[in-house]
């Protein structure tokens, strides 16, 4: 009697911790998820905090590696050969030094014209018997001027050597004939010689032509006379 009532008393007691440990199982199984997503999130946050998650996260995600391509270098094309031009080398001219002029001056020669013919007297006409004819005077004869043997010089003559002349080697010496007039200047100039050379004989008496010379003064007075002055043309 005693035992039936034993069991009838505790049967409703192990009922109701069966069914707390049953609910405990039921709300643990609920609550495991839920801690664990929140055991996770702390973890992460402890990781982010301290620097490792980092870390983890490199170690684990592979590396971004950045690909260029790079388009291959052209062929480098092939420089047009220069073209050779000939050197045309320029014709130099030569030109040959002026050579000097040696002008000799040397004592002039004197050549004395030849006499002049004295006019001959006219015959008297025979007079008329009636009437005496009385002949005219003869007029007097020009005077020629004579040829000293030299004068001085105020510009001594500068002969140019012809440049035909110096090209072609021409040298030799011209004598010419000048009248001096009674200022000095030369009046008149022929070739007393030629020097072989009509381009030489041209430029000496041109360069006598500019000479300038001292009056020939005689008995006080200025007169013109003629003189043979030489130029002689020698190449260097």
């Amino acid at each position: 009697m005693n035992t039936m009532t034993y069991s009838r008393t505790a049967s409703p007691l192990s009922a109701d911790v069966d069914g707390r440990a049953q609910e405990f199982k039921r709300r643990t199984r609920k609550l495991t998820p839920l801690a664990a997503i929140v055991l996770g999130h702390v973890v992460v946050f402890y990781l982010a905090y301290s620097g490792m998650l980092r870390s983890v996260t490199h170690a684990i995600m592979p590396q971004v590696v950045t690909v260029t391509f790079v388009a291959s270098p052209e062929p480098l094309k092939a420089q047009p050969q220069p073209k050779e031009v000939p050197l045309v080398q320029p014709k130099q001219t030569f030109v040959p030094p002026l050579p000097l002029v040696n002008i000799v001056q040397t004592e002039p020669t004197i050549t004395l014209p030849p006499p002049q013919p004295r006019p001959t007297e006219p015959t008297t006409a025979h007079a008329s018997p009636t009437t005496a004819q009385v002949a005219p005077p003869a007029p007097p004869a020009p005077s020629t001027p004579k040829t000293v043997s030299g004068v001085e010089y105020v510009r001594a003559p500068s002969p140019v050597y012809p440049s035909m002349s110096r090209r072609m080697g021409e040298t030799g010496t011209v004598m010419l004939r000048v009248l001096i007039g009674e200022k000095g200047n030369a009046e008149q100039v022929t070739v007393q010689k030629s020097s072989g050379s009509s381009n030489l004989d041209e430029a000496g008496r041109q360069a006598v032509l500019r000479a300038l010379y001292k009056p020939f003064i005689e008995d006080g007075k200025a007169i013109p006379v003629y003189v043979l002055v030489p130029i002689n043309f020698q190449l260097g």
